[in-house]
């Protein structure tokens, strides 16, 4: 599978925040709500749930053609027929996980500078991630990179590949974002957490349109 035209919203069913059992009808949310993307991100949890829910969720993506990413777990995504896999900057190279998946799988990084950014493109991943622009529970540890250099990395790297914002992304912050110059974002909490999760990402996507 391919990316959609204009990948705006870059949706995350994280584990940390939505319970396993959960997770079928928070994707729904997502789904109906006009998410991009989706991915699985299940830091910690035992490999053959992932798989399960994995091969639950695919088919939902399926159903709505969005793309369905599965986060660290390359055995899982080729195992369940995922449309992509997410690699961060410590699990090895491109060609490490293309030997792992195949040639037909959408492969991204997440980059922290715009160093990595540049250097990510250039080993030839389809999409990165770029972040986090602010401090995030999901990313213990880890300060905001802030938004400086938004605008260069998506005018160097976003003109060749979707570079998606990421970190601390929320509905109140987005037009900030936005005018910082990203073009497709990644929002994870806000989303998983909203009362109203379709509604959540339809005015998220609104934003960004």
């Amino acid at each position: 599978m391919t990316f959609p035209d204009r990948p705006l919203l870059y949706a995350i069913l994280d584990l940390g925040y939505v319970k396993p059992q959960d997770a079928e009808r928070v994707t729904a949310g997502l789904l109906a709500g006009g998410a991009d993307l989706l991915q699985l991100r299940a830091k910690g949890h035992d490999t053959a749930l992932i798989q399960d829910l994995a091969a639950k969720l695919l088919p939902l993506c399926r159903a709505a053609k969005v793309p369905f990413i599965v986060n660290d777990f390359a055995a899982i995504a080729l195992a369940v027929g995922a449309d992509g896999l997410h690699i961060g900057q410590d699990d090895g190279t491109l060609a490490a996980a293309r030997a792992k998946v195949g040639p037909d799988m959408l492969i991204g990084r997440s980059t922290h500078s715009a160093a990595q950014a540049a250097e990510a493109l250039a080993e030839g991943f389809d999409y990165i991630g770029f972040g986090p622009l602010f401090p995030t529970p999901t990313k213990q540890g880890r300060p905001g990179i802030g938004l400086e250099q938004v605008a260069a990395v998506q005018a160097e790297v976003g003109a060749h590949i979707p570079v998606f914002c990421i970190g601390g992304i929320k509905r109140a912050n987005l037009p900030e974002v936005v005018a910082a110059g990203a073009r497709h974002v990644v929002i994870v909490s806000d989303l998983l957490t909203a009362d109203d999760i379709p509604a959540a990402v339809a005015a998220a996507k609104s934003t960004l349109r």
